[in-house]
């Protein structure tokens, strides 16, 4: 999955960015940008890759993406089929971390926005958003210039001061992400995403980085803050959690869809990371539901 840097600079009068993308489904692309990104899906479900976190997404969801922390978002299988009448539809909305100014977020009226900002370096869900404010972000699509950034600040303002919240990625992987095409951690990271529900081995990982298992083992360890095998299982099993919430397989096919080579290890495994087992995930989710 090879990752792209795209280019989201404004090409309009404007400070920041506003979209509606509006396809069949949304474009299955991992990439990148030095642009904050606020996503808002109108349509559509699927999974979302951020960082090294997987999970789903639906309508409704809100979230906000730091710069350069790559991302994706793919819709479920039947949004590909050649006579599928399915859309997918969501609001992005692009802007620099400066965008109104290098000192104007550092003022002590706008510091919660930077510190907003800062935890969105993670990215950062908003969870329960009322339809009120989808609907005030909708509208400020339809202002310009003055009115469409103090709306834009308003909307910021409320978004810093929502409780509720979820990190997705992990500290280790935004501390050892460097978005460039020859380091070595982008690479490695690229196989782990492409292959992590498929064989994949350590010593295959070694020789992407053109070191020994040992000396890679060392390495891995000391920038990520885990194993490589722990980092690629918990990977899989974010990807079984995305799985059993959409109920569209049983857990046997989970196991394996995940990457997993037996129940026995795959319920193990996932107890040791989720506190629980797959069963009572599914159950908790549907009673949260």
């Amino acid at each position: 999955m090879k990752l792209h840097l795209l280019d989201r600079s404004s090409i309009s009068n404007s400070s920041f960015t506003t979209k509606v993308n509006d396809y069949p489904y949304f474009l299955k692309i991992w990439h990148y940008h030095p642009e904050l990104e606020l996503v808002i899906i109108l349509k559509s479900e699927g999974t979302c890759f951020i960082g090294d976190c997987i999970e789903k997404f639906q309508i409704g969801d809100v979230v906000l993406i730091g710069k350069d922390l790559p991302h994706m978002w793919l819709n479920d299988d039947e949004y590909f089929n050649k006579n599928s009448n399915q859309t997918a539809k969501a609001i992005a909305i692009h802007f620099k971390q400066d965008y109104l100014g290098n000192a104007f977020f550092e003022t002590p009226e706008m510091i919660h926005l930077l510190e907003l900002f800062n935890r969105a370096k993670y990215g950062l869900k908003f969870l329960n958003i009322e339809k009120k404010l989808i609907k005030e972000i909708e509208k400020m699509l339809e202002l310009k210039g003055f009115d469409k950034t103090i709306a834009f600040l308003t909307i910021l303002n409320k978004l810093s001061k929502h409780k509720q919240t979820k990190k997705l990625a992990s500290q280790g992987f935004v501390n050892s992400f460097k978005p460039s095409d020859n380091d070595t951690q982008y690479k490695i990271q690229s196989y782990i995403f492409k292959n992590f529900n498929k064989d994949i081995t350590l010593e295959k990982a070694a020789k992407i980085a053109h070191m020994n298992t040992s000396a890679f083992s060392r390495y891995f360890k000391r920038v990520n803050r885990k194993t490589f095998s722990k980092y690629v299982t918990e990977i899989r099993i974010g990807f079984a959690c995305k799985l059993l919430i959409e109920n569209k397989y049983n857990i046997a096919a989970i196991c394996y869809e995940s990457g997993f080579k037996n129940i026995s290890n795959f319920n193990r495994q996932f107890k040791l990371i989720m506190d629980c087992t797959p069963s009572e995930y599914q159950k908790n989710r549907k009673i949260q539901t």
